[in-house]
């Protein structure tokens, strides 16, 4: 036994419990009792000081530099899990002279205790290091070359191959085996762990694939005709990717279909600050005739073409009559060139398609400078309703398949 008060005080207090009537078999344990409650005094005054005085000082340590990812390392979620490994540490060195305090005489008990503090100390270090992971991947997101990336399923990947070491320790630890050992044996069975962890490795190579080669993050606007998938990307995790659908409804699909299945980023769209119009109306072939000087006039008297034919050619290079129908597309030509709401630094034209039995299509290819949809939709109908509306003043047929009203 060890004198951890003077022996007058210990003849004092074991004399006090006979007479208390407590028994000799309690009041011989009675430096058992007192060496627990020193180790409990230790891990009380050692923790408490770890988090008043060291973790607040690291904090206001990190709080005075310029970089702003040690915030991150060494916040409070982090500090105290690290704190968390000291108890257990303590409790495992204190072991020997608790069991020898306590007089622990059955090896099977001696033996538990052990194991019961080994896995108390293999717990409390995942649990550090699985915040540590999460630490680490919130620094990596606030990096603009990381920002919205699929990493999540790097971290989640990262969490269960930590669970499933840290079950194999335990486990290790209560059969008394070598982890090695369990290591080798889970080889043998590695394509039964294959198959039930399929969605997941599946999901890991696709979310590398996808961080490597930039194909997707949080944000994007994706498309997925051969899924029914059109929507923005709200998520990307180790086995789904979740998609938030223009009607507000969310869809999921697992990430390797991204890897295996195309499908359209519009994203780049987005950032390249100009999205496609691409229409065509019909043009009646029996309107087509050539231009007189009587039409020509007409429309350099209307108010609404007035300004547009003052910077455009009537006549053909070689000296030749156009017909009205190519100043209508030379008109139109230059309405797009003169549009505010149009990016004037893609590519824009009005050209002919192929005659159909509909007529002849005159289509309409340029970029609005405003990507949002409904600005985009609103230029649309504002251009298309101009053509429409500038056609008679050319004498220009918009062909339409007939109605009850053309029979009556």
């Amino acid at each position: 036994m060890i004198n951890l008060f003077d022996d007058s005080i210990r003849i004092k207090i074991y004399n006090l419990l006979v007479e208390w009537g407590i028994g000799e078999s309690f009041a011989s344990v009675l430096d058992g009792i007192i060496v627990l409650i020193y180790l409990a005094l230790v891990i009380v005054i050692i923790n408490l000081a770890l988090r008043w005085g060291v973790m607040r000082g690291l904090q206001w340590l990190v709080s005075k530099t310029r970089v702003w990812w040690d915030d991150l390392l060494f916040d409070s979620k982090v500090l105290r899990h690290l704190c968390g490994i000291v108890s257990p540490v303590i409790i495992n060195m204190m072991m020997p002279l608790v069991i020898t305090s306590l007089d622990i005489r059955p090896q099977w008990m001696i033996e538990s205790l052990y194991k019961g503090v080994d896995i108390y100390v293999i717990i409390a270090c995942l649990k550090f290091i699985n915040t540590l992971f999460k630490t680490t991947f919130a620094i990596i997101e606030h990096r603009p070359a990381w920002h919205g990336k699929p990493i999540k399923g790097l971290l989640e990947t990262l969490q269960v191959v930590l669970v499933i070491v840290g079950t194999i320790l335990i486990i290790a630890v209560v059969i008394d085996k070598s982890p090695t050992g369990l290591l080798a044996g889970l080889g043998a069975s590695a394509a039964v762990i294959s198959f039930i962890f399929k969605d997941s490795l599946m999901g890991l190579l696709a979310g590398v694939q996808l961080s490597a080669n930039n194909m997707l993050k949080v944000g994007d606007w994706i498309e997925m005709p051969s899924r029914g998938i059109d929507g923005v990307v709200v998520e990307v995790n180790l086995t789904t990717i979740k998609i938030r659908s223009w009607n507000n409804t969310l869809q999921t699909i697992p990430p390797y279909l991204l890897v295996s299945e195309p499908f359209d980023n519009w994203q780049a769209m987005r950032d390249s600050g100009g999205r496609r119009v691409k229409r065509h109306i019909n043009v009646d072939m029996t309107s087509v005739r050539f231009a007189d000087d009587k039409l020509i006039d007409s429309l350099r008297a209307h108010q609404a073409t007035s300004n547009l034919m003052s910077t455009i050619e009537t006549t053909l290079p070689e000296g030749g009559v156009l017909t009205n129908l190519d100043l209508y597309m030379r008109v139109i030509s230059r309405y797009l060139e003169v549009h505010p709401r149009i990016n004037h630094k893609m590519i824009s034209m009005v050209r002919q398609l192929q005659p159909t039995e509909w007529g002849v299509p005159v289509e309409l290819y340029f970029f609005s400078s405003d990507v949002n949809w409904i600005p985009y939709e609103h230029l649309q109908t504002e251009i298309m309703s101009h053509i429409v509306a500038f056609a008679p003043l050319f004498d220009v047929r918009i062909y339409q398949a007939p109605t009850s009203l053309d029979f009556k």
